[in-house]
């Protein structure tokens, strides 16, 4: 199936049967990506006294209780109501289901560009600098969502335990930046756009939403984060439509399955 879409004068062709998953599948049974060393998500068959949801051991069908903790888990979407007293949901939140966005590769650093609480010694960044850079010949109209990969870019991102190979995160330049650009829905391939053990200021989260002493924006409630993705190495930077699928979970974040797709310009 394919479409055209018209932003501004230009009109550009999707073939909608060609999705790109970026999420990190969550087997349950199997490896998974680890933020805070919180338990893994599991599958269990139902049972009680007479019913048992399991084909394996005699039961008519699998009927199984999931449990899983999605900011921690695996792929995840999140809405300001991460980090505010209000309880904004992420099915309110994301109002946009077909996002003209840009995919960037990013080399993490350690510079001088600064952070709260102050940069430690061995963190690594992603800065405003480098954003600059490889977003300096992008489309403007490509820039509802960005999608960031940090180099270099392994499979095992899809099973990493983060306590243990800690990930980079954005310098407050960095956050301030693409505020200032306008990004809506910020997709990247680190368990949080902040450092893990940050004293709980949250500082990038905050400067993203603009969130002054917990409190909801309405400026910037339909705008989302996207974290622990995982972009192939053979997507290459560039424009593409992006279709940001959740659960439908009346909760600040829901697991979810991002898809790009590709454009042909008319």
């Amino acid at each position: 199936m394919k479409a055209v879409i018209k932003i501004q004068s230009k009109k550009f062709e999707i073939d909608f049967s060609k999705g790109i998953d970026i999420s990190i599948p969550l087997d349950f049974n199997g490896d998974q990506p680890n933020t805070y060393e919180v338990p893994k998500a599991t599958s269990e068959a139902y049972k009680d006294k007479q019913f048992i949801g399991d084909t394996r051991e005699g039961g008519a069908c699998n009927f199984e209780t999931y449990t899983l903790t999605p900011h921690c888990n695996g792929t995840h979407t999140e809405c300001i109501g991460h980090i505010t007293h209000d309880r904004i949901n992420i099915i309110s939140s994301l109002q946009d289901f077909m996002i003209p966005a840009t995919v960037v590769s990013i080399n993490p650093s350690n510079n001088s560009e600064s952070y709260i609480p102050e940069i430690e010694q061995n963190d690594m960044l992603i800065t405003k600098e480098t954003l600059k850079e490889a977003l300096k010949c992008c489309s403007k109209d490509f820039l509802e969502g960005l999608i960031i990969r940090t180099l270099p870019n392994p499979h095992n991102k899809k099973s990493r335990n983060y306590i243990k190979e800690p990930s980079p995160f954005f310098s407050l330049e960095a956050m301030k930046y693409i505020y200032s650009l306008g990004i809506k829905h910020l997709l990247v391939d680190t368990p949080s756009v902040d450092r893990l053990f940050d004293d709980g200021f949250l500082s990038a989260h905050n400067i993203f939403w603009n969130t002054v002493d917990n409190l909801s924006n309405l400026e910037t409630q339909n705008k989302t984060i996207t974290e622990m993705i995982f972009v192939n190495n053979d997507i290459i930077d560039g424009s593409y439509f992006l279709n940001l699928q959740i659960a439908p979970f009346v909760t600040d974040a829901s697991p979810s399955r991002p898809i790009l797709f590709k454009i042909n310009e008319l």
